[in-house]
């Protein structure tokens, strides 16, 4: 458990109490936990009890520990102890999870009436959790609603491609549902490559990265789907050529109240996080945030992904990520302050003038940046964590990185693929 300090501004019984959940071990919602702590909630978060950096900071309230096993057990759990006005999923396998409490709860018919609207206050209109949840159907509402997007085809098997290459160029991308962080996405040059990729993905969920995430990463969610013989649904996708791009925004009740859009200066690899992108304005990112958040009624943060045409400038909707971002923490003044946001939004009070954090236009994220040694890095706004000494030192030496068993299994795997 940790104390946090409390906003002169918002008495400690009346700031609005928000819980957090993440289920990997991602930098940015420790980040989100210090911008909602800095704008006046009260935090606390679900997480995993060895190695998050949200239990190295020190504005988080209370932690309780997340049960790859047991998930929903974990988050009752946490809801009874916290008691949140709201919960924020930070990665994709939470959201999952939150959908799933939701089913559960409405089963409890009365009894569960309390969940049930926690997790509508919280996510928005439940008629949308399978749309966002997936991939496909995302993106054919999205060309419903006169946003550009790249031809997109469900592949069920092998001989799905067949009708596909008959009117779709080479390069395709195949996207996995359920993967994160670009672990699902592949790019295929040729069609037997299409067909290998496509069995890669589909048995991502296999026993031998199953058991590594559970004895190496402390992990065994992903015994669950071994076992049940998951196979994500995958998706097919003309290549749009050009710069990779996204936004993320907070809204509320269908209406988009803040939102920062970027393009992608440097990321880790060709489909790999970005860790140094140019703040921009782009018309159809934010058209297009509107009208998704408006079409499925949705509150709370979310971001979408873009691909910016190299020879017309046109900005392609490729994916949706139903959860805060490593945007969302960032203040850039009004209109682009997600947590100030939010923050008015529980306080029933108008978003207050707060400047931004820097005038600059190049943000580097901590610590992907400095890991990557970015050459763009001297010439940006560092988003360094201030004043949160025991979370600097969690994220640039994450565990389980520094575990003699992290260590000699990647030793392992380097000489066995070899220079």
């Amino acid at each position: 458990m940790h104390s946090g300090s409390s906003s002169p501004e918002c008495p400690v019984a009346h700031r609005p109490k928000v819980l957090l959940t993440d289920t990997n071990r991602w930098p940015s919602p420790a980040r989100l936990a210090m911008g909602l702590a800095a704008a006046g909630c009260t935090v606390s978060a679900l997480c995993l009890t060895r190695g998050h950096p949200l239990l190295h900071t020190s504005v988080v309230r209370e932690t309780y520990p997340y049960s790859s096993l047991r998930p929903l057990e974990s988050l009752i759990s946490a809801i009874e102890s916290a008691k949140p006005q709201i919960i924020v999923p930070c990665d994709d396998r939470g959201v999952q999870h939150l959908h799933e409490l939701y089913a559960y709860a409405l089963s409890l018919g009365a009894s569960g009436k309390s969940l049930v609207d926690l997790l509508e206050f919280s996510l928005g209109d439940p008629a949308s959790f399978p749309i966002v949840s997936g991939r496909c159907e995302l993106l054919e509402i999205a060309r419903a609603e006169g946003i550009r997007v790249p031809e997109t085809r469900l592949i069920s098997g092998i001989a799905d491609f067949n009708g596909w290459q008959n009117s779709h160029g080479l390069p395709w991308v195949l996207k996995g549902d359920g993967t994160f962080g670009g672990r699902g996405v592949r790019i295929a040059d040729s069609l037997p490559q299409a067909h290998a990729l496509f069995f890669e993905i589909q048995n991502m969920f296999r026993l031998r990265r199953a058991l590594k995430r559970a004895i190496v990463n402390r992990d065994p969610f992903w015994l669950l789907p071994w076992w049940q013989g998951v196979k994500p649904a995958i998706i097919v996708q003309s290549f749009v050529v050009g710069r990779p791009a996204n936004c993320a925004a907070f809204c509320w009740q269908g209406e988009v109240k803040a939102l920062v859009g970027v393009e992608v200066v440097s990321s880790d690899g060709m489909l790999g996080p970005a860790n140094i992108v140019r703040v921009i304005d782009n018309p159809e990112m934010k058209l297009a945030a509107d009208r998704i958040a408006r079409r499925l009624n949705l509150s709370g943060f979310f971001g979408l992904d873009f691909m910016i045409e190299e020879t017309s400038g046109a900005t392609y909707l490729i994916e949706m990520n139903p959860r805060c971002t490593p945007l969302s923490h960032l203040q850039l003044g009004p209109g682009r302050n997600l947590v100030e946001a939010l923050s008015a939004q529980l306080l029933d009070r108008p978003p207050r003038d707060i400047p931004p954090v820097t005038e600059m236009d190049l943000i580097a994220y901590f610590p992907q940046a400095w890991h990557n040694k970015s050459e763009f890095l001297p010439a940006s706004f560092q988003d360094f964590p201030q004043g949160e000494p025991e979370l600097v030192e969690a994220l640039l030496h994450p565990w389980p990185d520094t575990s003699l068993l992290f260590r000699l299994v990647s030793k392992a795997s380097a000489l066995k693929t070899g220079p």
